[in-house]
């Protein structure tokens, strides 16, 4: 689907949760990135996530539901990613320019294991506790 079909869907809550996968986050992040400043960018996958992840009765709990943390420190990668090597002709290109995103599990080299089960990333934002993840803008 073109990038303005998959925003449209995205912020209609539209997605079946057996399509929205890790693929899908970075492409919105990487989407809303070239549109917006990262603070309205945050905000928007912030609120987005969030109705998204109601309309599909997702319980919100230390295990499931939002995490701003996760959110806010792939929002980072992605945005450093796209600083330094520009931007591509659709979302799909930049995820397949960028395998380094295709990981879902790199927060491991930021984040050690006790603090990715903390409660305390849910709610609000953790800096990581391995390395430096890149600054947001």
């Amino acid at each position: 689907m073109d990038d303005e079909t998959f925003v449209a869907r995205f912020e209609a809550a539209a997605f079946p949760m057996d399509q929205w996968h890790h693929r899908e986050h970075v492409k919105i992040a990487y989407l809303y990135l070239r549109r917006y400043t990262f603070g309205d960018a945050l905000k928007r996958m912030r609120l987005n996530i969030q109705s998204l992840n109601a309309s599909h009765k997702v319980p919100e709990s230390p295990a499931r539901g939002y995490n701003e943390t996760m959110t806010q420190a792939w929002l980072r990668l992605v945005h450093a990613s796209l600083s330094q090597y520009g931007p591509a002709d659709s979302a799909d290109a930049f995820y397949d320019q960028h395998p380094e995103l295709s990981q879902s599990k790199i927060l491991r080299l930021f984040y050690s294991r006790d603090l990715l089960k903390s409660p305390d990333l849910k709610y609000e934002f953790v800096e990581p506790d391995l390395a430096r993840l890149p600054p947001s803008p």
